[in-house]
């Protein structure tokens, strides 16, 4: 007969068990992330799209080698990021919203020795699918690709 405790534990051990083991990581918290960015100002939201993720995790698995931060040259639009710890799905969406600081709408512009393309392609307004993947580099980093379909930041062209 189980006692009290050993069911409390039992079905902590359950439910620990069904959740995802990084959060941050899951599909939807890949899409909640992007959608926030692209709500902000009034683009429509993005879809998960297993072919798109397909792909990014066959680039990623490449990286894995030497987490080196080099595009795919492939036929999505793509952002990538490294961190040299643990670095989840949502910290790297984080990291590429965050160069809205840097971006000027007016003049389709980055400020001055800044980076804003990775936001642009977040909130690029035709971009509607996306994949992620992340992996533990054999260095011990983490390398981070999410891809859009179709892909963004036409030079000349605003993102929304």
């Amino acid at each position: 007969m189980l006692s009290k405790i050993s069911i409390a534990v039992i079905v902590l051990i359950s439910l620990a068990l069904t959740k995802p083991l990084n959060a941050q990581d899951a599909p939807q918290d890949y899409i909640n992330a992007h959608n926030a960015a692209r709500a902000e100002v009034g683009v429509g939201p993005m879809t998960w799209d297993n072919n798109v993720a397909a792909y990014a995790r066959n680039y990623a698995e490449q990286r894995r080698g030497d987490c080196n931060l080099v595009h795919s040259g492939g036929p999505y639009g793509e952002n990538i990021a490294w961190g040299s710890a643990e670095l989840f799905g949502t910290d790297a969406v984080k990291m590429w919203v965050d160069e809205k600081a840097f971006y000027n709408y007016d003049s389709n512009t980055c400020a001055a020795g800044e980076q804003c393309g990775h936001y642009t392609q977040v909130v690029w307004r035709n971009s509607v699918r996306l994949g992620c993947a992340k992996v533990r580099c054999n260095t011990g980093g983490t390398f981070i690709t999410c891809n859009y379909d179709p892909p963004g930041n036409f030079v000349g062209q605003k993102p929304y």
